[in-house]
């Protein structure tokens, strides 16, 4: 006789409500897989480490951000100095944001990221408002960006004195996200491991720069920093949407959490990758933004569409046809391992009741969320009705500047109103 809480699924799509767990919130969903009928649920595996833990952060940060950022940066800051006194202070308050969301992890050791927290501290009105907007705003905002911006790099090489074909770029990026779409719903792990690959070339590509930007400095880049505060922006809007531009190169470091469930060992894992990217990251970004204007003047930056190509042409001759092949190779990675991440936020929303029930389905032979893959795919290219990456950021960064505030204060709230609260790790 058949276990009565167990249920069978039939199809390549498991999805069920589970009866075992009594206490279990309303709307809550299991998922269970009947291949040997034995009603075992189907889970997201544990397949991620500290190496790809960290893959993923680093190739979500620096996908694209630092190969377009610059020049918004420096456009509403102003000056020179002022600048790079953003990219650190960006890169510092990530890190403390990182720390904070370290804790979160640890002591809410469920995927969905800022959803599971804002829903755990805040309830679920919020933690619904927070899913819609992020689904419907700036998770497809970001695959535009970091497709386009792939394109961008692609193409540029094609056209070298003339503006490229918007058309053509939009095209581009629309394949882009179509296939990493669906090389993320065929295989968890062959994605994986291809970010092992794509972030070592970004990495390449940074180390070119910032190689390249140390030489010139020596040779005659100094020059270029005198007075280096000059021409600073006062007007407290401009400063504002520098520091959001600023803080869209940074996003990223938050995404590990939309899988806290499939990391290995979620309460060392996840805190580790956090402590190796982020300082990694806000050293790389600043050395490479002083590269960069070691090279190029503020006005080359300001007009160019694509400042690493600019860059490799200026300072790497014949061989400035690796600086648009490496940061190509690294927005691609970093829009494969976004398009991964942000399906777990959609996935988990579904299975809470806060998105269609049809967006909670796992594909019983791959175990991955292939509704939520092609459900953010389409929202994706539909963000492709403009090319313009800079209004695309300003879009973006506003959101999810507003909502990690409110993870934040969750963060605070829950010290307050939770003092018990297991905590692995507590910031402060």
């Amino acid at each position: 006789m058949a276990d009565p809480n167990s249920i069978q699924v039939n199809g390549r799509y498991g999805q069920a409500e589970s009866n075992q767990n009594s206490n279990a919130e309303p709307g809550a969903r299991d998922f269970l897989l009947s291949t040997n009928e034995s009603g075992s649920q189907v889970k997201l595996k544990k397949e991620l480490g500290l190496m790809e833990g960290t893959a993923i952060i680093l190739g979500i940060i620096m996908g694209s951000g630092i190969f377009i950022s610059p020049k918004g940066v420096l456009k509403e800051a102003g000056s020179v100095g002022f600048s790079i006194v953003v990219w650190i202070l960006c890169g510092f308050l990530s890190t403390i944001g990182a720390l904070c969301y370290a804790e979160l992890g640890t002591s809410i050791p469920k995927s969905g990221g800022d959803y599971a927290y804002i829903k755990e501290a805040l309830g679920p009105l919020p933690a619904f408002l927070y899913l819609w907007d992020a689904n419907l705003i700036f998770v497809p905002t970001t695959n535009a960006i970091m497709g386009l911006t792939f394109a961008n790099y692609v193409i540029k090489p094609l056209f070298p004195s003339c503006d490229v074909p918007d058309t053509a770029v939009r095209l581009i990026a629309a394949a882009a996200i179509c296939f990493l779409t669906f090389l993320n719903c065929y295989d968890v792990k062959l994605t994986t491991k291809l970010q092992d690959v794509f972030m070592f070339s970004k990495l390449g590509a940074l180390l070119i720069i910032i190689v390249a930007g140390i030489y010139q400095l020596f040779c005659d880049g100094l020059t270029k920093f005198y007075n280096p505060f000059e021409g600073t922006s006062t007007d407290p809007g401009q400063i504002a949407v520098s520091f959001y531009s600023g803080i869209f190169s940074y996003a990223g470091w938050n995404y590990l959490n939309f899988m806290t469930e499939e990391l290995k060992d979620p309460y060392k894992t996840l805190p580790r990758a956090i402590y190796i990217s982020l300082p990694l990251v806000t050293s790389i970004y600043v050395l490479a933004n002083m590269a960069y204007l070691a090279v190029l003047t503020p006005n080359e930056m300001l007009s160019s569409e694509a400042i690493a190509v600019t860059f490799g042409d200026k300072l790497l001759g014949v061989f400035s046809w690796i600086m648009p092949v490496c940061v190509a190779m690294a927005a691609f990675g970093g829009l494969s391992v976004h398009i991964m991440t942000s399906s777990r936020l959609c996935f988990v929303g579904a299975r809470e009741g806060h998105f269609p029930e049809m967006l909670a389905l796992i594909n019983m032979n791959k175990y991955t969320p292939v509704p939520s893959l092609v459900f953010l795919g389409i929202l994706s290219l539909l963000m492709l009705g403009t090319s313009d990456i800079y209004a695309l950021i300003d879009y973006a960064s506003f959101v999810e500047s507003m909502f990690l505030t409110w993870t934040i204060a969750g963060l605070i709230y829950m010290r307050y109103s939770r003092p018990d609260m297991e905590r692995p790790i507590k910031v402060g």
